[in-house]
């Protein structure tokens, strides 16, 4: 018997300000204890406790133990891209769930968005995969052009493997920090996995968001002819 899905109840689990304080606070990467996530939200222990426990209920966190501690983190990639949604369609106001601290300054300039490379330098790549006509938008994803499928050939991604996967090729991933599609999907993924092999990025421990390398600024401003401001990290 089929049934519609209950959005009703996933929505009013984030929709309280305190819980949507503690999910934004996870976006961040690494697993939180629940005190931490009573500060970040401003709450007592007690009903931190009772919040954690409506969005674990909820299929939006897990938690484990470690020591006396009780972690907790998003339930999985599913639950990020729902946070990033809201954020794109929430207002800029200073109530908004995306607050100007350091650890959300790294995550805009550039993070993971589950595999693949999201923040503006997701943008640029994104970007100049277009301009060079490698890759053409075609409604909610992109398309690989001939000349792209040779270029990517030679970076080392292969498509026939990418396409023989379950997930599709390619996705427009609309972006919460920059309210534009950077490329997602299979060969998002896989950009980004050479981006790593080839020592161009590197994660900051404990958060999604990752640094470009002096090796990884050379190769992209020189081999890629790509522009690159003087915002984009560097370490």
């Amino acid at each position: 018997m089929l049934t519609e899905p209950d959005i009703a109840s996933v929505a009013a689990a984030v929709g309280e300000p305190s819980r949507a304080a503690m999910l934004v606070a996870l976006l961040e990467g690494p697993p939180l204890a629940a005190r931490e996530l009573a500060r970040r939200a401003g709450v007592s222990a007690q009903t931190a406790s009772s919040h954690l426990a409506r969005l674990v209920e909820a299929r939006l966190l897990t938690s484990r133990t470690q020591g006396r501690q009780r972690l907790f983190q998003l339930a999985g990639p599913e639950v990020v891209t729902l946070l990033e949604a809201l954020a794109v369609l929430a207002p800029r106001t200073p109530a908004h769930l995306v607050t100007d601290t350091r650890g959300t300054a790294a995550l805009r300039e550039a993070r993971t968005c589950y595999d693949h490379l999201a923040g503006r330098l997701g943008i640029r790549v994104t970007d100049f995969l277009l301009e060079r006509a490698f890759l053409q938008r075609h409604e909610d994803a992109f398309q690989v052009t001939r000349t792209g499928e040779a270029w990517l050939r030679d970076f080392g991604i292969s498509l026939e493997v990418l396409r023989t996967g379950r997930r599709p090729l390619t996705r427009a991933c609309l972006d919460w920090t920059e309210r534009r599609p950077h490329l997602a999907g299979a060969l998002g993924a896989a950009l980004t996995e050479r981006f790593f092999e080839r020592g161009w990025l590197t994660r900051l421990r404990g958060t999604r968001a990752v640094r470009l390398t002096e090796r990884g600024r050379a190769a992209l401003s020189g081999e890629w002819g790509m522009t690159l401001d003087g915002s984009s990290q560097v370490s």
